[in-house]
């Protein structure tokens, strides 16, 4: 293989790996977060909000949801500075190691904002219905992923 086929397969490859990298992020960023899954599902199903709770547990998942749509928005351009770093670099080289910090440290943020979210939500409820949230808290945030 001489000049441009060789290129070619270099460019290939380079393409593989950036999409495969972007593939695997999206896979572990893709799924729905089980901690707010089935917390949510204990608030809307399970527990017995009065109307004010209602309207107060809508206004913060309205707001939550604008400040997740953001940080997920980031965490895609990151994926795709991600890929492009690999493609460049052909290897775990500075380029990759700043965009995987970065990609942590939205990831970080997205986690913080969704504590934050899930603690402004507990403080809707009466002290019977936090009691009931903090153990399906504490039970999901203490099982084996599945």
């Amino acid at each position: 293989m001489k000049g441009r086929g060789r290129y070619g397969l270099v460019a290939l490859v380079a393409f593989a790996a950036a999409l495969a990298a972007v593939l695997v992020a999206r896979t572990w960023i893709a799924p729905e977060p089980r901690v707010e899954s089935e917390v949510h599902s204990l608030i809307h199903k399970r527990l017995k909000l009065d109307a004010a709770q209602e309207q107060a547990i809508r206004v913060l998942e309205a707001d939550f949801a604008r400040r997740r749509a953001a940080l997920e928005a980031e965490m895609r351009a990151d994926n795709a500075r991600l890929a492009q770093a690999i493609a460049a670099e052909h290897g775990y080289g500075p380029k990759v190691g700043e965009a995987v910090d970065r990609s942590h440290s939205v990831m970080g943020m997205l986690q913080k904002e969704t504590l934050k979210h899930i603690f402004a939500m507990r403080a809707v409820l009466r002290p019977d219905q936090a009691a009931q949230f903090d153990v399906v808290v504490v039970k999901v945030l203490t099982q084996p992923a599945s």
